[in-house]
């Protein structure tokens, strides 16, 4: 099958209507029917400001980047996107073309 790989990236300790953003990105996807999606947590990072965020064993501040993976039809990836953007929650996010399937 052909769809869309939809990614967002954003802080760990980042909040939406009292629950972790990605966690609520996760309820959303869930609740719209997407199949599954998954929450990846970085070692070290950087975004548009500049500061470097990084694991270390004495500092654990939980603002680590984090992306939310989805793979998803792109009537999916549209209906998600217009989802949080009606949400006013401001991510970066990315969207590849992606063939997909399971296996027997």
């Amino acid at each position: 099958m052909k769809g869309t790989y939809l990614k967002f990236y954003l802080h760990e300790n980042r909040h939406h209507h009292h629950l972790l953003a990605y966690e609520w990105l996760l309820e959303q996807a869930r609740s719209l029917g997407i199949q599954g999606g998954s929450v990846f947590k970085s070692i070290a990072g950087y975004g548009r400001h500049g500061v470097l965020h990084e694991d270390h064993f004495f500092e654990l501040a939980n603002d680590l980047p984090v992306e939310v993976v989805f793979v998803v039809s792109t009537e999916q990836s549209e209906q998600f996107l217009n989802l949080v953007r009606e949400a006013n929650l401001p991510l970066l996010y990315v969207t590849m073309p992606v063939e997909y399937g399971t296996l027997p």
